[in-house]
């Protein structure tokens, strides 16, 4: 269920990106970000997983630095590639995320 809304692109943290900002290294790195920010979490984690996959050794690592991906969200999107599609389409599991905002309203009011 996305809304639409991306989110504002990481600034890479490695070492190619800050000593040689316009190099190509650092150019394909604003790519994947400017990607990831339009991801709803589900697909960033992944998509980071896949490219973490395609790396190698180290690639967790690499593209926690490059999107600012937590290294478990990271493992859990590699986790996740092996898994067949839910069919439900969800992004979580039933009952994750916040609570209903009717569901806290009347939770407070009662007497």
């Amino acid at each position: 269920m996305s809304t639409g809304r991306s989110h504002e692109p990481h600034r890479c943290q490695c070492f190619t990106c800050r000593e040689q900002p316009d190099s190509d290294t650092a150019q394909q790195h604003r790519d994947i970000n400017r990607l990831v920010a339009t991801l709803d979490e589900k697909d960033r984690r992944l998509f980071v997983g896949f490219l973490a996959r395609q790396h190698g050794r180290g690639g967790v690592a690499h593209f926690g630095r490059v999107t600012g991906l937590s290294r478990n969200t990271i493992r859990l999107g590699l986790a996740q590639l092996d898994l067949p599609p839910d069919p439900h389409g969800r992004i979580r599991r039933p009952g994750g995320g916040r609570p209903r905002v009717e569901k806290k309203a009347r939770a407070c009011c009662r007497p």
